[in-house]
């Protein structure tokens, strides 16, 4: 399959390149800083998911084209951050992650294999937390509760790849029993967070309209995540299901992004 012909791919790849749209010598403002955080938040868990479809040659055209990009849009979203850096602390935090990335960077190039996948996917971890820590600290930076709706809206966007992430790490049959835990516990915090968004008072009627339907496509997919002892993975379905998602709360962040730039 040709990615640059898929309609579907064109508009995610447009839709996560948009947010790095400016010039290379902008300076970030503070609600484009909480969004680009949380993408990075994202693109830590996107790349360990491409990397298991690749292992287990699900859509492996789509999944190098993802993890190629993923790669380069961290890449350039941390050159960006670092210039923003408003405070010591928040450069400090941004010079952890990219201690940590520098690591998992070299491991997500190497060659998919089953018996290091496990060792990736701790790294992913270890750096998605590092990532959380630099939105904290801006998002605490901003002092606005909109920033608080930009991260917990950007939050949704990891979690749509996290949820990805895990199923296939369970598909894959990786020998790891904190999987199964780690993937509901993805799952619940993400219903959770979509009621919390939608009860938002900030929300415009574009960002409920798009809320609720993100909401209804949550609620048919959630069958596809209940775990049983004799399950059938569908992993081709719940890729397309969490890029679905992703797209949507991208989307939903952007507007959230602009109330909280209005705001001053």
């Amino acid at each position: 399959m040709n990615t640059s012909r898929n309609p579907v791919f064109a508009l995610l790849l447009s839709c996560l390149l948009a947010v790095v749209s400016l010039p290379a010598q902008a300076v970030l403002n503070n609600a484009e800083a909480v969004n680009m955080s949380g993408l990075q938040r994202m693109l830590s868990q996107r790349i360990a998911k491409a990397y298991l479809m690749l292992g287990q040659d699900v859509r492996p055209d789509v999944a190098q084209q993802q993890l190629d990009d993923a790669l380069a849009l961290f890449d350039s979203n941390l050159e960006q951050l670092d210039a923003y850096a408003p405070t010591q602390e928040i450069s400090e935090a941004l010079s952890r992650v990219r201690l940590i990335w520098q690591d998992y960077r070299e491991h997500a190039l190497r060659q998919p294999d089953k018996t290091t996948a496990q060792a990736l996917l701790s790294q992913s971890d270890l750096l998605l937390g590092a990532c959380e820590n630099v939105v904290k600290l801006i998002e605490a930076h901003a002092g606005s509760h909109s920033a608080v709706l930009v991260n917990r809206s950007g939050r949704q966007r990891m979690l749509s790849q996290r949820i990805a992430k895990l199923y296939l790490a369970l598909s894959w049959r990786i020998n790891d029993d904190s999987l199964a835990p780690q993937f509901q516990q993805a799952v619940n915090e993400f219903d959770q967070a979509l009621q919390y968004l939608q009860n938002a008072e900030e929300n415009t009627a574009d960002i409920k309209l798009k809320l609720n339907k993100v909401a209804m496509q949550w609620r048919f997919s959630q069958a596809g995540f209940r775990l049983t002892d004799e399950q059938r993975y569908v992993p081709v379905v719940i890729f397309t299901t969490s890029e679905q998602l992703l797209k949507k709360m991208h989307e939903i962040t952007g507007l959230y992004e602009g109330v909280m730039a209005g705001q001053g």
